[in-house]
């Protein structure tokens, strides 16, 4: 089956993503400065409310010295609409500060004062001038204006404008009808007010709050007060040596983080992919090592990987090495059989001269002979085929398969011993291939006795399979596996066998081997067990 080719499209780099991941938290503490504008405003709001509290004691003590006066006719202002006023003088009336940055609550420089159409009553002159003296002392303290205003809106008391109106103000005369009203104001002239989304619009703001003084359900004066609220941009500007502590740490934890990035993900895995293309390419120095594995699971992807490649590499080199051995060996019977057909046809036709029976006898017997030969090497290449092919859903055992053996070797004596009812990761038909070839070329060579002996080793079953049969010379002892190689072809031995078993332990995570002894043949098969059961202790 082919794997589906992914669609082409723009797709980011793993080093694209970090490389953006570690932007956006960079530019996080930058984007936190607009944010600062809630706190800016938060500033804001609590400077009113700071000025409510201060002008509502002020508004006490006025309204305790206008009462003080009402007997000798001390003018009183607007009077107050009735649903305007508390149900009682025991109602609680919070003023709760609403003055928004965000909104359009801000307002050019406040209007300078105008002359009065009228003087102040002497009364209020009097009041005034009694409060003077708290205010002056306030002021050292809170650093806020103050501006104490009669019944028509003339200031009374103050450090400047005294004696000038200020009632064509609008939270002044919202105050003088004897509603509360705040503003915000700039500080210097502008026809426009600043947009929303200015940084620095909190510089330069004043916060103007106008409390009524109500006696007896009228309005006998206004306090009027002021105050530049503190700007956070400013307070930063003050700790501009910690902010540059803390950016320039930001920016060295960004770096550190994206070095560790690179060295772990990033460089490992460019250099996975560039031995994946040198082993693609058939390079045989795609196989070295990474320089760096950066974390584990790269370091466990790597292994995997090289696994992999490497056993798609012997894979390949066996295909090739098979598919030339196999051209060889298919040509010699081939030739002969053309060889002998060609001759018998020439004495038919009458091209030749005739051959006598017994060299027709040979002829024909040769024929056989090959093509039994080749029926023998096809049979092979169907159970190779098979072996690579079986099912592996199913584990099998070595138990299994001796029971088959014996019915299909039944002149062999087979013995087994140790954990051969262990399950391993070959499938029973797989078992049956490999020890059916090793029995095979046992009796070939004389061998009466079989004896499997199985041991288990940790993740692998370890079974030696040894024959009393002949024992192989000591110049043969390295070529048995090499496919094709025999010293029973005049027997029908094509030697395929052993390389047939080692194929199918090599694409399997097996091995088989040789072992050295002194009387027989014993082989060493080394079978994975099945992951299932190789888990439990």
């Amino acid at each position: 089956m082919i794997a589906p080719k992914p669609k082409k499209k723009w797709r980011p780099s793993l080093g694209q993503i970090v490389f953006g991941v570690l932007a956006l938290v960079a530019t996080l503490p930058l984007v936190g400065l607009f944010f600062f504008r809630i706190y800016d405003n938060q500033l804001i709001r609590q400077t009113q409310a700071e000025l409510i509290a201060q002008s509502r004691v002020l508004a006490a003590v006025f309204a305790e010295e206008v009462a003080a006066r009402l007997a000798s006719g001390i003018p009183l202002g607007a009077e107050i609409p009735p649903e305007a006023r508390p149900d009682s003088a025991d109602t609680v009336t919070p003023i709760r500060p609403l003055l928004d940055l965000m909104a359009n609550d801000l307002f050019v420089r406040r209007p300078d004062a105008r002359p009065a159409p009228l003087p102040a009553d002497p009364a209020y002159v009097a009041i005034g001038a009694r409060l003077l003296p708290v205010i002056l002392e306030t002021q050292k303290v809170t650093l806020a204006g103050f501006r104490v205003l009669d019944p028509q809106g003339v200031v009374i008391a103050g450090r400047d404008e005294v004696g000038q109106s200020l009632a064509h103000i609008e939270e002044i005369a919202a105050a003088l009808r004897g509603q509360y009203s705040a503003a915000l104001r700039i500080r210097i002239p502008d026809k426009t007010p600043p947009p929303i989304y200015s940084i620095s619009r909190g510089v330069g703001v004043h916060v103007f709050s106008a409390m009524p003084v109500i006696v007896n359900d009228h309005v006998a004066g206004v306090i009027y007060t002021s105050r530049t609220p503190r700007n956070i941009f400013e307070h930063l500007y003050q700790e501009r040596g910690k902010f540059v502590a803390a950016g320039s740490a930001v920016a060295l934890t960004t770096l550190l983080v994206g070095l560790v990035v690179a060295r772990t993900i990033t460089r490992p895995m460019h250099e996975l992919i560039d031995r994946a293309g040198r082993i693609g390419r058939g390079d045989p120095a795609g196989f070295r090592p990474l320089v760096h594995y950066g974390t584990r699971d790269f370091a466990e992807l790597s292994q995997h990987f090289f696994a992999m490649a490497e056993q798609l590499a012997q894979r390949s080199n066996y295909i090739r090495s098979f598919s030339a051995h196999l051209t060889h060996e298919l040509k010699s019977p081939l030739t002969s059989i053309k060889g002998a057909t060609e001759l018998l046809l020439d004495s038919l036709a009458g091209r030749s001269e005739p051959l006598t029976h017994a060299e027709q006898d040979k002829f024909l017997t040769n024929i056989l002979g090959d093509a039994d030969r080749l029926e023998a090497t096809a049979q092979r290449l169907r159970e190779l085929a098979r072996a690579e092919t079986a099912s592996q859903t199913e584990p099998g055992t070595v138990a299994e398969a001796v029971g088959t053996l014996q019915l299909r070797f039944p002149s062999a004596r087979i013995e087994t011993s140790g954990p051969v009812a262990r399950k391993v990761s070959l499938s029973n038909e797989t078992v049956l291939i490999v020890l059916a070839h090793l029995v095979d070329n046992a009796m070939r060579h004389g061998a009466t006795r079989v004896r499997l002996e199985a041991e288990q080793r940790q993740s692998m079953l370890i079974v030696r399979v040894g024959n009393d049969g002949d024992p192989i010379s000591p110049e043969n002892r390295e070529r048995i596996f090499d496919a094709f190689f025999t010293t029973r072809r005049d027997s029908g031995g094509t030697g395929m066998g052993l390389a047939i078993v080692r194929a199918i332990m090599a694409s399997h995570g097996g091995e088989i081997m040789l072992l050295p002894t002194n009387t027989g043949v014993c082989f060493e098969l080394r079978l994975p067990i099945d992951d299932a059961i190789a888990a439990k202790p």
